[in-house]
Protein backbone atom coordinates (compact mmCIF):
# COMPACT_ATOMS: atom_id res chain seq x y z
CA UNK A 1 0.00 0.00 0.00
CA UNK A 2 1.27 3.69 -0.66
CA UNK A 3 2.96 5.49 2.22
CA UNK A 4 1.84 9.18 2.11
CA UNK A 5 3.59 11.67 4.30
CA UNK A 6 3.69 14.98 4.92
CA UNK A 7 7.19 17.55 5.45
CA UNK A 8 7.48 20.15 7.60
CA UNK A 9 9.49 23.11 8.19
CA UNK A 10 9.89 25.79 10.81
CA UNK A 11 9.44 29.14 8.91
CA UNK A 12 9.22 33.05 9.05
CA UNK A 13 11.41 33.04 11.98
CA UNK A 14 13.15 36.13 10.80
CA UNK A 15 12.82 39.31 12.64
CA UNK A 16 13.30 42.77 11.33
CA UNK A 17 16.56 43.24 9.67
CA UNK A 18 17.57 39.97 11.65
CA UNK A 19 17.56 36.47 8.90
CA UNK A 20 17.46 33.10 9.96
CA UNK A 21 16.58 29.84 7.77
CA UNK A 22 16.18 28.89 4.17
CA UNK A 23 12.45 29.60 4.11
CA UNK A 24 12.96 30.34 0.18
CA UNK A 25 14.88 27.39 -0.48
CA UNK A 26 12.79 24.95 1.37
CA UNK A 27 9.09 26.29 0.66
CA UNK A 28 9.71 24.51 -3.06
CA UNK A 29 10.44 21.61 -1.18
CA UNK A 30 8.43 20.86 1.99
CA UNK A 31 4.29 20.17 1.70
CA UNK A 32 3.89 22.01 5.21
CA UNK A 33 5.01 25.03 7.24
CA UNK A 34 4.64 25.82 10.60
CA UNK A 35 5.37 30.16 10.40
CA UNK A 36 5.88 31.86 13.62
CA UNK A 37 3.37 34.23 14.91
CA UNK A 38 5.93 36.87 16.29
CA UNK A 39 6.13 36.23 19.71
CA UNK A 40 9.12 33.72 19.47
CA UNK A 41 10.63 35.10 15.69
CA UNK A 42 9.01 36.47 13.04
CA UNK A 43 7.63 39.84 12.46
CA UNK A 44 4.12 41.47 10.87
CA UNK A 45 5.90 42.13 7.54
CA UNK A 46 7.89 37.88 7.50
CA UNK A 47 4.59 36.28 8.47
CA UNK A 48 2.89 38.04 5.70
CA UNK A 49 5.50 37.94 3.28
CA UNK A 50 6.26 33.80 4.29
CA UNK A 51 2.20 33.24 4.03
CA UNK A 52 2.28 34.82 0.42
CA UNK A 53 5.21 32.37 -0.15
CA UNK A 54 3.21 29.36 1.19
CA UNK A 55 0.22 30.19 -0.78
CA UNK A 56 2.00 30.55 -4.04
CA UNK A 57 3.97 26.97 -3.98
CA UNK A 58 0.96 25.42 -2.43
CA UNK A 59 2.20 24.48 0.88
CA UNK A 60 -0.17 24.27 3.85
CA UNK A 61 -0.28 27.04 6.09
CA UNK A 62 0.36 26.37 9.94
CA UNK A 63 0.37 28.77 12.93
CA UNK A 64 3.55 28.09 15.04
CA UNK A 65 3.06 29.51 18.50
CA UNK A 66 5.15 30.43 20.92
CA UNK A 67 5.31 31.81 24.38
CA UNK A 68 5.78 35.73 24.72
CA UNK A 69 9.67 35.01 24.89
CA UNK A 70 10.98 36.80 21.79
CA UNK A 71 14.59 37.13 23.44
CA UNK A 72 14.41 33.77 24.10
CA UNK A 73 13.52 32.69 20.92
CA UNK A 74 10.98 30.90 23.08
CA UNK A 75 12.97 27.94 24.18
CA UNK A 76 12.69 29.20 27.98
CA UNK A 77 9.99 27.86 30.72
CA UNK A 78 7.32 30.09 31.47
CA UNK A 79 4.97 29.92 34.62
CA UNK A 80 1.61 29.69 32.13
CA UNK A 81 -2.43 28.70 33.13
CA UNK A 82 -4.52 26.39 31.24
CA UNK A 83 -6.44 30.22 30.20
CA UNK A 84 -3.38 31.91 28.98
CA UNK A 85 -2.40 28.77 26.74
CA UNK A 86 -5.92 28.80 25.12
CA UNK A 87 -5.36 32.89 24.74
CA UNK A 88 -1.95 32.52 23.26
CA UNK A 89 -2.85 30.05 20.78
CA UNK A 90 -5.90 31.68 19.55
CA UNK A 91 -4.14 35.17 19.44
CA UNK A 92 -1.44 33.94 17.52
CA UNK A 93 -3.21 31.53 15.19
CA UNK A 94 -5.82 34.22 14.11
CA UNK A 95 -3.09 37.22 12.92
CA UNK A 96 -1.74 34.28 10.87
CA UNK A 97 -5.16 33.04 9.81
CA UNK A 98 -6.01 36.56 8.83
CA UNK A 99 -2.85 36.56 6.34
CA UNK A 100 -3.64 33.12 5.15
CA UNK A 101 -6.69 34.38 4.05
CA UNK A 102 -5.58 37.84 3.07
CA UNK A 103 -3.49 35.65 0.69
CA UNK A 104 -6.26 33.16 -0.54
CA UNK A 105 -5.08 30.52 1.31
CA UNK A 106 -6.48 28.97 4.46
CA UNK A 107 -5.00 27.83 7.92
CA UNK A 108 -4.04 24.40 7.97
CA UNK A 109 -3.08 23.49 11.15
CA UNK A 110 -1.16 24.44 14.94
CA UNK A 111 2.20 23.57 16.13
CA UNK A 112 3.30 24.39 19.02
CA UNK A 113 7.61 26.27 19.53
CA UNK A 114 9.99 25.42 21.90
CA UNK A 115 8.85 24.83 25.47
CA UNK A 116 5.54 25.67 24.48
CA UNK A 117 5.90 22.38 22.28
CA UNK A 118 7.59 20.43 25.29
CA UNK A 119 5.38 21.74 28.31
CA UNK A 120 2.01 20.94 26.68
CA UNK A 121 3.29 17.75 25.68
CA UNK A 122 3.64 17.48 29.79
CA UNK A 123 1.23 18.88 31.15
CA UNK A 124 -2.72 17.13 30.62
CA UNK A 125 -4.58 20.95 31.27
CA UNK A 126 -2.19 22.97 29.17
CA UNK A 127 -2.77 20.12 26.32
CA UNK A 128 -5.90 20.53 26.94
CA UNK A 129 -6.65 24.18 26.64
CA UNK A 130 -3.94 23.81 23.27
CA UNK A 131 -6.69 21.19 21.80
CA UNK A 132 -9.44 23.48 23.03
CA UNK A 133 -8.15 27.00 21.20
CA UNK A 134 -7.35 24.06 17.86
CA UNK A 135 -10.82 23.11 18.05
CA UNK A 136 -12.54 26.91 18.24
CA UNK A 137 -9.92 27.68 15.34
CA UNK A 138 -12.93 25.12 13.15
CA UNK A 139 -13.20 22.52 11.25
CA UNK A 140 -10.46 21.90 8.77
CA UNK A 141 -7.15 23.11 11.23
CA UNK A 142 -5.28 20.29 13.16
CA UNK A 143 -2.90 19.87 15.53
CA UNK A 144 0.73 18.73 14.69
CA UNK A 145 3.22 17.75 17.80
CA UNK A 146 4.87 14.74 19.43
CA UNK A 147 3.08 14.24 22.89
CA UNK A 148 1.33 11.50 24.44
CA UNK A 149 -1.04 13.15 26.29
CA UNK A 150 -2.62 15.10 23.39
CA UNK A 151 -3.36 12.32 20.43
CA UNK A 152 -6.38 11.13 23.08
CA UNK A 153 -7.23 14.91 24.02
CA UNK A 154 -7.42 15.64 20.35
CA UNK A 155 -9.63 12.26 19.62
CA UNK A 156 -12.43 13.43 22.26
CA UNK A 157 -12.59 16.90 21.23
CA UNK A 158 -12.83 15.63 17.62
CA UNK A 159 -9.33 17.28 16.68
CA UNK A 160 -7.42 16.30 13.88
CA UNK A 161 -4.02 15.37 15.59
CA UNK A 162 -0.78 15.06 13.11
CA UNK A 163 1.69 13.28 14.70
CA UNK A 164 5.24 14.45 13.79
CA UNK A 165 8.97 12.98 13.60
CA UNK A 166 12.33 14.11 13.04
CA UNK A 167 15.74 13.05 11.46
CA UNK A 168 18.01 15.52 11.38
CA UNK A 169 17.86 15.43 15.31
CA UNK A 170 18.62 12.57 17.59
CA UNK A 171 16.30 10.89 20.37
CA UNK A 172 16.90 9.49 23.57
CA UNK A 173 15.50 6.00 24.42
CA UNK A 174 12.39 7.55 26.14
CA UNK A 175 11.47 8.80 22.45
CA UNK A 176 13.05 12.85 24.22
CA UNK A 177 14.54 14.61 21.47
CA UNK A 178 18.45 15.23 22.07
CA UNK A 179 18.19 19.53 21.33
CA UNK A 180 21.32 21.03 19.44
CA UNK A 181 21.88 24.56 20.73
CA UNK A 182 23.59 25.26 17.95
CA UNK A 183 22.75 24.04 14.35
CA UNK A 184 25.27 22.29 12.80
CA UNK A 185 25.12 21.17 9.33
CA UNK A 186 24.46 17.53 8.64
CA UNK A 187 24.93 14.92 6.24
CA UNK A 188 22.34 14.93 3.66
CA UNK A 189 22.13 11.01 3.23
CA UNK A 190 22.68 9.67 6.64
CA UNK A 191 19.14 12.34 6.92
CA UNK A 192 17.67 11.07 4.08
CA UNK A 193 18.38 7.00 5.29
CA UNK A 194 16.26 8.43 8.56
CA UNK A 195 13.37 9.55 7.04
CA UNK A 196 12.99 6.51 4.80
CA UNK A 197 13.81 4.28 7.62
CA UNK A 198 10.63 6.19 9.95
CA UNK A 199 8.43 6.40 6.72
CA UNK A 200 8.67 2.84 5.76
CA UNK A 201 9.20 1.19 8.82
CA UNK A 202 7.56 3.00 11.67
CA UNK A 203 11.28 3.56 13.84
CA UNK A 204 14.11 5.56 14.44
CA UNK A 205 17.35 4.86 15.59
CA UNK A 206 18.81 6.17 19.10
CA UNK A 207 21.75 7.87 20.81
CA UNK A 208 22.42 4.71 22.71
CA UNK A 209 21.95 2.53 19.38
CA UNK A 210 18.25 1.10 19.85
CA UNK A 211 15.01 0.99 17.94
CA UNK A 212 12.50 2.98 18.88
CA UNK A 213 8.99 2.07 17.23
CA UNK A 214 7.41 5.38 16.12
CA UNK A 215 4.67 5.75 13.97
CA UNK A 216 4.00 9.00 12.27
CA UNK A 217 2.24 11.25 9.50
CA UNK A 218 4.87 14.26 9.06
CA UNK A 219 8.10 14.82 9.01
CA UNK A 220 9.85 18.09 10.67
CA UNK A 221 13.35 19.12 8.74
CA UNK A 222 15.08 22.71 10.36
CA UNK A 223 15.69 25.05 8.15
CA UNK A 224 18.51 26.48 9.97
CA UNK A 225 20.53 24.33 9.36
CA UNK A 226 23.72 26.10 7.04
CA UNK A 227 22.78 23.05 4.46
CA UNK A 228 19.09 22.87 5.17
CA UNK A 229 18.28 22.90 1.68
CA UNK A 230 19.86 20.41 0.31
CA UNK A 231 18.84 18.13 3.25
CA UNK A 232 15.15 18.94 2.85
CA UNK A 233 15.77 18.17 -1.45
CA UNK A 234 17.52 15.02 -0.55
CA UNK A 235 15.32 13.61 1.76
CA UNK A 236 12.16 14.19 -0.96
CA UNK A 237 13.76 12.81 -3.40
CA UNK A 238 15.08 9.39 -0.96
CA UNK A 239 10.92 9.58 0.00
CA UNK A 240 9.69 9.10 -3.21
CA UNK A 241 12.04 6.91 -4.85
CA UNK A 242 11.00 4.38 -1.66
CA UNK A 243 7.38 5.04 -2.90
CA UNK A 244 6.61 7.42 -0.67
CA UNK A 245 3.58 9.94 -1.63
CA UNK A 246 4.71 13.16 -0.30
CA UNK A 247 1.48 15.47 0.05
CA UNK A 248 0.68 18.39 3.05
CA UNK A 249 -1.84 17.04 5.99
CA UNK A 250 -4.42 19.29 5.02
CA UNK A 251 -4.82 17.54 1.96
CA UNK A 252 -6.08 14.21 3.74
CA UNK A 253 -7.65 12.93 7.17
CA UNK A 254 -5.38 13.44 10.10
CA UNK A 255 -5.05 10.80 12.62
CA UNK A 256 -6.61 11.40 15.86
Amino acid sequence: MLRTIDLNSDMGESFGRWQLGNDGELMSVITSANIACGWHGGDPAVMRTTVELAVAKGVGVGAHVGLPDLLGFGRRRMQVTPDEIYDYTMYQSGALRAFAEAAGGRLQHVKPHGAFYTMSAADEGLAAALVRAVEALGDGVVLYGMGEIEPALAKQAGVGYVREGYVDLNYDDSGGLVIERHKGAWNPEEVARRAVRLATRDEVGTVDGNTLALAVQSICIHGDAPNSGEVARRVRESLEAAGVEIAPAGSRPAAV
